[in-house]
């Protein structure tokens, strides 16, 4: 059955980039041979669908296209589908092998394994191992959240999601209606950046915080989309990256120790408490809340607010 289908993608994909013109449902039915064999239109359109999408995974670009009197066709155009000659050093090969290394989960190592193989068959140098340990650290970046994968390929797909996001200050989550961007590893936390359509303006969503299922809903985004060196700025600035002021907090000591790495000054003030300058940035009351009693904020008097907001939104579950 493995091999059918195999043969059936293939004999699908050569129909979509043979052609010059858009072919319709009823035409790749005619042209393929595992299609006439289908006992029924739904057996056919749920085989179809299928195979469109599993192409789409593995990498071919297919356009739907609507004519004039309504049919809707499908074609692979060979320009969007032609990859240039690769050629890579060895110092970007060790990244690529690297990244491979960090998606540890089951359902993205074999994607990963993949892609590593059709670098390797298009100009990989042979003399450069992409599985070679090129240190005594070897960098895991965690995903833990259900959320990643399908808004990873919501990214990738340009199509916009809803989910139920809790805000750290929230009790109950509320549905947000998002344009993905891109999806960034900060301070060992995942973010997506996108367009909120909402609230029509560009938000950060912590994918820790998102609940329940995520879902597609239709195609298209509204928003331009930002070049990745601006979304990277972007959830630096929500995460608390990019910081303008300076807070005064008070820290138990001997606790607190990544608070400590980024104070400006330490001063010891005895009974067991020092006081520390930090960068003040966006996202500071979440991280503050984490150290839930070492920590006593002495100003702003925003950013105290906002650290106790938050902890009541805690006690209260």
């Amino acid at each position: 059955m493995a091999i059918a289908k195999a043969e059936r993608l293939m004999n699908l994909a050569l129909c979509l980039l043979g052609t010059r013109r858009p072919l319709s449902k009823r035409e790749l039915r005619g042209s393929i041979e595992a299609y006439l064999e289908a006992g029924t239109d739904d057996s056919f359109n749920r085989m179809f669908e299928r195979d469109k999408d599993d192409l789409r995974e593995l990498g071919l670009v297919i356009e739907t296209v609507e004519s004039l009197d309504g049919e809707v066709g499908y074609l692979a155009r060979r320009d969007s589908n032609r990859l240039p000659p690769i050629t890579l050093d060895a110092e970007e090969a060790a990244a690529l092998g690297l990244a491979a290394k960090v998606w540890q989960q089951a359902r993205l190592a074999g994607a990963a394994s993949g892609a590593l193989q059709k670098l390797r068959a298009a100009g990989l140098p042979e003399d450069v191992d992409p599985y070679e340990t090129h240190g005594a650290l070897e960098p895991r970046i965690p995903v833990h959240e259900a959320a990643f994968e399908p808004l990873m390929l919501a990214c990738r797909d340009r199509r916009p999601v809803v989910f139920d996001y809790r805000k750290a200050t929230a009790v109950r989550p509320e549905t947000r209606h998002v344009e993905p961007w891109a999806l960034e590893c900060w301070r060992g936390h995942w973010y997506l950046a996108g367009f909120d359509r909402d609230r029509g303006a560009e938000r950060v969503f912590r994918l820790s915080r998102i609940t329940g299922r995520v879902r597609s809903r239709g195609t298209g985004f509204t928003a331009p989309v930002p070049d990745v060196v601006t979304v990277r700025e972007t959830v630096a600035g929500w995460a608390g990256e990019i910081t303008d002021r300076s807070a005064r907090i008070r820290l138990r000591t001997g606790a607190g120790y990544p608070l400590r790495a980024k104070a400006t000054a330490v001063r010891e003030l005895g009974d067991g408490w020092d006081e520390l300058d930090i960068p003040y940035g966006h996202g500071l009351d979440a991280w503050l809340v984490e150290f839930g009693p070492d920590v006593v904020v002495l100003e702003p008097d925003e950013l105290r607010a906002d650290v106790v907001e938050r902890l009541r939104a805690v006690a209260k579950g």
